[in-house]
């Protein structure tokens, strides 16, 4: 039977754009406590921007080549997640601080004039009225005797775009913010719209520089869910539907998790994904879904082994050699809706537990954490650095507020 889209679509804004469910048993004193730590170094660095601006991804305080390459890296996705927090918190002019340093970095980009946004910014203030300043990261290197920007941060990814749109729909009476996320949606529909898939939904987006980045053909669930409740706010049933869509069909039943996404080559890419099952339950909240939760837990969970009850935190993913802190705030979030407090009091304290002395939230709580994933040649790795997006997804399960939650009117 043809999907009748405009209805699934409004069937998917009252699934993940509805009220928020009352918080799960147990614990909720002790997570509110936690909220203003964990808040306190985003609202200080937010603070000392001065205005409009965007906030450094990580400490690089190190010396390491890791330090020198990300000294002055501004993830979209991670100051979006901070801004997230910020109004969760109540904090609504500090997160509009960053919501603004989005929309010009969009339209002041020194390039790109359609409305997409890159994956990452230099840190720091925006100054509006000024033209083409809004470029990447970069550092420079002393062997080559040359500047270099690295070309993920130059390019531009659908789910970070998305979560872009999220912390701009999140300010429902801002018409500037408004007319950012609908820029930002007509690119994607119009550039990473997947070419002749039954299964529908967006592709990855660009890697690297202009004039002509590399389109990336694969397609990523944890992505297509995020532009599913973005695309439903700003209605674009359509569009939210083809997203949706996309995502249920990597649902895995028998095995009772999704599947991670779609390869270049079209084959379903089976890897396990931990964002990939968790935000499909935050977003849709739907009982056939819930057996992901599971298949997280087991196969991604720490200690390796230990039941379900005496785990303290999540892998990125399955070799499971360390904690992914980010992770495991989601985690977090999502245990305590599905009414798990006390696991979910467990992950949080290995949240609060893995704080640098600045009370950054860390991204690994070993050196370097293996993801499975490869920038260019190189693995990608996370530090044990205190990390933006680690703090804001913490400050989220503190205050049982999840990003595809409807925002207030």
């Amino acid at each position: 039977m043809p999907l009748n889209r405009r209805r699934f679509a409004l069937s998917l804004a009252g699934a993940a754009l509805g009220a928020r469910p009352a918080a799960g048993a147990g614990g909720d004193g002790f997570f509110r406590g936690a909220a203003p730590a964990l808040l306190a170094p985003i609202r200080a660095a937010a603070q000392a921007l001065g205005g409009p601006g965007l906030l450094k991804s990580y400490v690089t305080d190190g010396g390491e080549a890791f330090d020198r390459s990300h000294a002055e890296v501004a993830y979209t996705y991670d100051n979006a997640v901070a801004g997230l927090a910020l109004l969760a918190a109540g904090e609504a002019a500090l997160a509009a601080r960053l919501a603004e340093g989005l929309r010009l970095a969009q339209a002041q980009d020194r390039f790109w004039t359609d409305g997409r946004l890159r994956n990452a910014y230099a840190a720091g203030r925006q100054v509006p009225d000024a033209p083409a300043s809004a470029r990447p990261p970069g550092w420079w290197d002393a062997a080559s005797g040359r500047w270099v920007e690295d070309g993920y941060a130059a390019g531009s990814a659908s789910g970070p775009i998305a979560f872009a749109m999220l912390l701009w729909t999140a300010f429902p009476g801002n018409g500037a913010f408004r007319a950012a996320a609908e820029r930002a949606a007509g690119w994607v529909e119009r550039d990473c719209a997947a070419p002749g898939d039954s299964r529908g939904g967006f592709t990855g987006g660009t890697l690297g520089h202009e004039p002509q980045p590399e389109r990336q053909a694969w397609l990523s669930t944890e992505q297509n869910l995020d532009l599913a409740v973005a695309f439903a706010r700003l209605g674009r049933h359509d569009a939210a539907a083809k997203a949706a869509g996309f995502v249920r069909s990597l649902w895995r039943p028998a095995e009772g998790r999704f599947a991670a996404g779609l390869t270049p080559q079209g084959t379903v890419n089976e890897d396990s994904a931990v964002d990939a099952n968790l935000w499909p339950l935050l977003a849709f909240r739907e009982a056939d879904f819930a057996p992901a939760l599971g298949w997280v837990l087991a196969r991604h969970g720490l200690p390796a082994g230990a039941p379900t009850g005496e785990l303290e935190g999540l892998d990125f993913n399955t070799d499971r050699d360390g904690i992914w802190l980010e992770g495991t705030a989601q985690a977090a979030l999502l245990l305590r809706r599905q009414g798990r407090g006390a696991l979910a009091e467990r992950f949080l304290h290995t949240v609060l537990r893995e704080r640098d002395g600045s009370g950054w939230v860390r991204a690994a709580s070993i050196p370097w954490l293996t993801t499975g994933f490869y920038n260019g040649d190189n693995s990608f790795l996370y530090p044990r650095r205190g990390h933006l997006a680690a703090n804001g997804w913490a400050v989220l399960a503190a205050l049982d507020v999840s990003p595809f939650d409807a925002p207030p009117t």
